[in-house]
């Protein structure tokens, strides 16, 4: 059970996070969310699909295995690629938001949570949330621009769908994986980027997708296909090591 708190240099001022990864800080996991804003990063080294949520709405997964419980990116307690996740790298904290008063008028402002329980979160070991003064330390203003990105990344792929789902773009895609000497492997449930509609669109279409940067997006998801190859061979390999 989470226990989203508040962050405050007072109440927290001892506050460290562990940074390795594992399947005990639950990074053990076949899929995460990701988010426009880093798009250029994710597509360098992770597959790029969509999933729709209960309501019906589509949100952007990367690929980390082909299992619920499979991370082929976790080796040790280390993340074996250059850019981790926004939505893992912020570890413990997440955005909330506060009522406040300002020229007398009440508005929302957006503030940082911590999830006490997350097993990141000690006193003894790992980097300093604050300064010894009470400070921001590096880490936590690491971390405080991962929040911007993923805060502007969920508003950016709200817009980025429903300008996707407006101009046909998006269709249901069935993944299946070939493993040497195994069944092959079926991912259903996952969507993409329609290639062919989207080389079909008229000049009218392509302009407005590329005004606002949709455009680059659907290639980018598009882009990012290549490391399914990868992904399959990173699963080639930590089978052979088992067998060995």
């Amino acid at each position: 059970m989470a226990n989203h708190v508040l962050l405050d240099n007072v109440t927290h001022k001892d506050l460290r996070i562990r940074t390795q990864h594992g399947a005990n800080y639950g990074d053990n996991v076949g899929i995460v969310p990701t988010f426009p804003t880093e798009f250029a990063d994710v597509q360098r080294e992770y597959p790029i699909f969509f999933r729709r949520d209960a309501k019906g709405e589509y949100y952007a997964v990367a690929l980390l295995g082909f299992a619920p419980d499979e991370n082929l990116y976790l080796q040790d307690d280390r993340w074996d690629a250059v850019y981790v996740p926004a939505i893992v790298s912020r570890g413990p904290f997440l955005i909330g938001f506060q009522d406040v008063q300002e020229g007398g008028e009440a508005r929302s402002k957006a503030v940082v949570h911590v999830d006490l329980d997350h097993p990141r979160v000690n006193e003894s070991e790992g980097e300093r949330v604050f300064l010894e003064h009470g400070g921001y330390s590096p880490y936590l203003q690491r971390v405080m621009r991962v929040l911007d990105g993923l805060s502007d990344g969920h508003m950016m792929g709200k817009a980025m769908f429903e300008a996707w789902a407006a101009a046909d773009l998006i269709a249901p895609v069935e993944l299946e994986v070939k493993l040497t000497g195994a069944e092959p492997v079926k991912l259903a449930g996952f969507y993409t980027i329609e290639r062919e509609k989207l080389a079909a669109l008229d000049s009218a279409k392509l302009h407005q997708l590329h005004k606002t940067g949709f455009l680059h997006g659907a290639y980018l998801v598009l882009s990012s296909h290549i490391n399914l190859n990868k992904l399959i061979e990173r699963k080639v390999k930590k089978a052979r090591a088992a067998a060995a």
